[in-house]
């Protein structure tokens, strides 16, 4: 069965902070997972340009709006390498051509939910988003804007019933459940018709004309969403979208409207196919403060990866942020995590495991064989996401080798002459790190690539070396 993952594509008016890392790196998790199983995947990310705060921030900048926005995208595709992701493309709204084109196909398709409109509503510049009087932004603390417009607006409000039943059904999953059930409440609230372009004039021009009008440009959420088809030109959609296995979507609970609700509704407009999956993440914060690049309290994954190295955040991002409710991050946890559950976890079994059959076997075992209950564990979890159990599952299967080491005492069957035994731990210890190392590849793909280096696959081991020294 083919996987297809995507992330959410961030505006670009500032540089990534470590909640775009998050996202990017459970989605790579997701993809590598896949393809560990065997199964064929396709991870896309990207960047969203076409937004009107791109275009203030760029003004803000003195810098001309096209050079912001690419200055800026390049960034955000330089985590690429930093975090060791594994995407297989990476889509630029404003300069893919791919997306304008597949954009005002997707308009066209669907036409017929259409209708031009006079409107007055209250609007948050930070999240491009209309809100209802009776409605705060949850995600901005800046006022409301009055904004008077004359609109294309679609007919969301008729597709209630429709919504509700691939929501109920499962057709289209929200994970986790809460984050369902909150969707379930807005939709059975009743669903009004959506503002679905912004003049031209206000925009300065920037973003894609509305096909056969082209004093209005398309709003920035029709525009960003329908990126999850633009990015598969030709061939590309039947294969991946079409015809496709899995459709998941990995987001942040500050969307999950978008995606649960305006989404699928477009699709059904345009007789698209609908997503499978919507996983949604929760915040990361510091100080109890959600990351916010107007806080002033962005933390720079290029700083700590600069820092403390990939592993280290990576298994952060993975270990430590909660399933629901918001983590707060420091450094301090970063480095105890680390220290904690690689360098004297995994580290310290792999180091003593190979000291220990160079020490007695001269870096040979009899042909140890892997067992499958730590895979099915990982697979567990992350059917459902959970990325702290499936890294619990990993530390479970090294607690349970360092014990093995602890209770077997391999230096005492040595000295007694037990060869026998002393060769069925030596066996059990390198297939139980080699198990780990495998299971942790999604996980740490540079870490556990050293691993196995080490480890070998056959009978002869490597000298053991610090994969995750102390930092």
């Amino acid at each position: 069965m083919s996987f297809y993952v995507t992330t959410a594509i961030p505006y670009v008016n500032a540089a990534p902070h470590l909640g775009h890392a998050l996202e990017l790196v459970q989605a790579d998790v997701l993809a590598r997972h896949r393809r560990l199983r065997g199964q064929r995947v396709r991870f896309l990310t990207g960047t969203d340009e076409n937004a009107l705060k791109n275009v203030t921030a760029a003004a803000a900048a003195g810098v001309d709006v096209a050079a912001f926005v690419t200055a800026n995208a390049d960034r955000f595709a330089a985590l690429g390498p930093v975090l060791g992701l594994s995407f297989d493309d990476f889509i630029r709204t404003a300069a893919d051509p791919r997306h304008a084109r597949g954009v005002e196909a997707l308009w066209r398709r669907s036409a017929a939910d259409f209708y031009p409109r006079d409107y007055e509503g209250l609007y948050c510049q930070g999240c491009e988003q209309f809100y209802e009087p009776s409605e705060e932004c949850p995600e901005h603390d800046a006022p409301l804007e009055t904004v008077t417009e004359s609109n294309w607006f679609f007919r969301l409000s008729g597709y209630t019933d429709r919504i509700l039943k691939v929501l109920e059904s499962g057709e289209v999953r929200v994970e986790p459940a809460a984050k369902r059930n909150e969707v379930l409440a807005f939709v059975r609230a009743g669903l009004r018709d959506i503002s679905v372009s912004r003049p031209a004039s206000r925009a300065g021009g920037w973003g894609i004309p509305v096909p056969g009008d082209p004093s209005q440009v398309i709003y920035v959420w029709w525009d960003a969403l329908a990126n999850y088809v633009t990015a598969l030109d030709g061939d590309l959609y039947q294969e991946w979208w079409q015809d496709a296995g899995e459709r998941v979507h990995v987001i942040g609970k500050g969307i999950v409207r978008f995606h649960a609700v305006y989404w699928p509704a477009l699709l059904l407009s345009a007789g698209l196919p609908l997503p499978t999956t919507i996983f949604v993440h929760e915040y990361l914060t510091v100080d109890g403060a959600k990351l916010s690049k107007s806080a002033g309290n962005a933390v720079d994954p290029f700083s700590l990866v600069s820092r403390f190295g990939e592993d280290a955040l990576r298994w952060w991002l993975l270990r430590e942020v909660a399933l629901l409710g918001d983590t707060d991050f420091t450094e301090e946890r970063l480095l105890q995590r680390y220290h904690q559950d690689l360098a004297n976890g995994v580290g310290n079994l792999v180091n003593r495991t190979l000291g220990l059959v160079h020490r007695y076997r001269a870096g040979s075992v009899v042909r140890p064989e892997t067992g499958a209950g730590l895979s099915a564990a990982v697979d567990a979890a992350l059917a459902g996401f959970d990325f702290r159990a499936a890294t619990e599952a990993i530390c479970a299967a090294v607690a349970d080798g360092n014990r093995l080491v602890e209770t077997a005492k391999p230096w005492d069957l040595a000295k007694q002459g037990r060869d026998a035994d002393l060769d069925a731990v030596l066996s059990t210890l390198v297939a139980k790190c080699r198990e780990v190392t495998r299971e942790l590849a999604p996980f740490l793909p540079s870490g556990a690539a050293r691993l196995a280096a080490q480890l070998g696959d056959g009978a002869r081991v490597g000298t053991p070396d610090p994969v995750f020294p102390r930092l």
